[in-house]
């Protein structure tokens, strides 16, 4: 009995010994949240790892984007096509600051896209296929007569220059070829190249075995191959006359499109036209008069014109319904066909 009283008493003792010097145990406490640090999103930073105990799923793996197709390089045009030649895309000096006539200035760059241009002047043979077609007016007969050089029957033959035809109709031929007519500006790129020739085959003179000039016929084209032009382009001077697209603007190089190569519309030339009229000013083409309405540009001299008429820049002007034995026409396309 009584070692029960001092068990007893032994155990109270260490109780009260426990609650007055021990440390208590520890408070019971739920698990820790992660700590989340905000911070702003980075292209390249890689995600934050989830903190210790948290049950985030990990991220998804990062789907690579498809590459994109490579660019497959511009084809490179042919040089040739149907009896045409490219001429390059790019710039090229247009125009001239001195020498020649008022119209021909200020020089200045235009950049045109790439295009062909017919190798020679479009031929009678030729043409005879759209006036067979019935989509082209036959030449004049009578124009020859009436400039001193006929009769006409000496500008027939197969391969000469078709000739005494209008604008109008050089474009119904270049239509019904599938083609259309040059620029002016396309013209001029022809026959001056990047160098700024003064004419097709460079500086030296025109003489008779590099163009037909000073007399009274044409001759077959592409016979005087010393007066090529810098892409193989024949007779850009001299045998006839070039029909262009163009309205003749006299002030065409300081309109707005000029870096193209456009000049002003026919309202604008007829503006133009009045101005020069005003201000007593004379025709910018040898004895012709300034026109009263809208007039087409031709280019590259004919037969019957002198030497130095010959320049790559000298721009002369017709009506378009004019049909002209010193006339006649090429034709181009643009270079992405």
């Amino acid at each position: 009995m009584r070692s029960v009283l001092i068990l007893g008493a032994l155990v109270t003792s260490l109780a009260a010994c426990s609650r007055s010097g021990g440390s208590p145990p520890p408070a019971q406490r739920g698990p820790e949240s992660p700590r989340v640090t905000q911070r702003a999103p980075s292209p390249t930073a890689e995600a934050p790892s989830p903190a210790e105990g948290a049950m985030t799923p990990p991220p998804p793996e990062p789907v690579a984007a498809a590459p994109a197709p490579a660019k497959e390089p511009e084809a490179a045009l042919p040089q040739r096509i149907e009896g045409m030649i490219l001429v390059p895309a790019g710039p090229f000096l247009m125009g001239a600051d001195s020498g020649g006539e008022p119209d021909e200035r200020p020089a200045h760059t235009v950049t045109l896209p790439a295009y062909y241009l017919d190798e020679t002047e479009v031929t009678n043979e030729a043409y005879a296929r759209c006036i067979d077609a019935k989509k082209c007016a036959p030449p004049d007969p009578r124009n020859a007569d009436r400039n001193g050089v006929g009769p006409d029957k000496l500008f027939r033959g197969p391969r000469q220059p078709v000739s005494s035809v209008s604008w109008d109709s050089a474009r119904a031929y270049c239509a019904f070829v599938g083609k259309r007519l040059p620029t002016e500006a396309e013209l001029e790129k022809a026959a001056r190249g990047t160098d700024g020739r003064l004419y097709p085959w460079g500086k030296m003179a025109p003489g008779p075995e590099r163009a037909v000039f000073h007399q009274s016929v044409t001759e077959d084209v592409g016979t005087h191959p010393k007066g090529d032009g810098p892409y193989g382009h024949h007779d850009l001077a001299g045998n006839v006359w070039e029909w262009a697209e163009d309205v003749y603007d006299p002030f065409a190089y300081e309109r707005p499109g000029a870096a193209r190569g456009v000049g002003g519309t026919c309202e604008e030339a007829l503006e133009a036209y009045a101005e020069l009229r005003k201000k007593r000013r004379k025709g910018f083409t040898g004895s012709n008069a300034i026109p009263t309405e809208c007039e087409r540009v031709l280019r590259g001299g004919g037969f019957n014109y002198h030497a130095t008429g010959l320049r790559s820049t000298n721009r002369v002007h017709h009506p378009p319904r004019y049909r002209m034995v010193m006339s006649g026409f090429r034709c181009a396309k643009d270079g992405g066909g």
